[in-house]
């Protein structure tokens, strides 16, 4: 059953090695994102499944122990999901590397010094039709007695002409709906997310939040926002769930 969520933005910049000189403009961003993973600690799960966006290809889960790298962003940074921080980059048994979002997700909790519980990564691929990333979070919801997720995902990149994908007048509307929804916890306006207008967006949110949907079905949690502004025209959005 799930028992707490915390939603956190997934963008490299998060982490101060990439953003560089550029740091400080996400301070507030991640001080709420050390806040949201402090519910999850509280929250005493049995299990944590850190979920965030994928491309095809390389979604699917990844173990306890999985690396990452910051490495593609120019910064000699390696991460590991929920172990000691790694000395190099590697993949997981199979080879493969978590994806940003699994590794910016891994750099938080080392950084927060998570030591709760066990830890899987999701990575969830973008055309993930909502149905499927429904049944995903029940599935996940009955996996332990008390499951809690740690969901990645930024919400659309088209809130300024500088935006990554320049102006659209339906993003910020589509913004201000998810951070309603996610600081209220209201599964249902999730999983109503239209994934059409959230792809026309660039989201990278919609499907991990709409797989949290469906964890959170019959649950009862109470959200909390903590953070929604859109820095370099792209929404970031930190809540709770407990």
């Amino acid at each position: 059953m799930l028992v707490a969520a915390a939603v956190c933005p997934c963008p490299p910049l998060l982490v101060p090695e990439v953003a560089a000189g550029a740091a400080p403009e996400l301070d507030a961003a991640r001080t709420a994102c050390t806040d949201a993973l402090g519910v999850l600690a509280a929250a005493r799960p049995d299990l944590l499944v850190v979920l965030g966006p994928a491309e095809q290809g390389v979604g699917g889960r990844y173990p306890e122990g999985a690396a990452g790298s910051f490495r593609g962003f120019g910064v000699e940074l390696d991460v590991r999901l929920g172990v000691e921080k790694a000395s190099a980059a590697s993949g997981t048994g199979d080879g493969r590397a978590l994806p940003p979002s699994l590794a910016v997700a891994a750099w938080l909790l080392e950084r927060t010094g998570w030591a709760d519980a066990p830890i899987e990564g999701l990575g969830v691929a973008e055309p993930l039709a909502a149905e499927r990333c429904i049944e995903v979070g029940r599935e996940i919801a009955a996996r332990a007695e008390r499951v809690a997720l740690l969901v990645m995902g930024d919400a659309s990149a088209c809130r300024t002409l500088k935006s990554p994908g320049y102006l659209d007048e339906r993003a910020a509307p589509f913004d201000a709906e998810v951070a309603r929804a996610l600081g209220a916890a209201d599964v249902a306006a999730l999983e109503a997310l239209d994934p059409e207008l959230a792809h026309e967006l660039k989201v990278s949110g919609r499907a991990p939040w709409q797989v949290l949907a469906g964890a959170a079905q019959g649950a009862g949690l109470d959200g909390r926002l903590l953070y929604d502004e859109a820095p370099y025209g792209v929404g970031y959005v930190v809540a709770t769930w407990s």
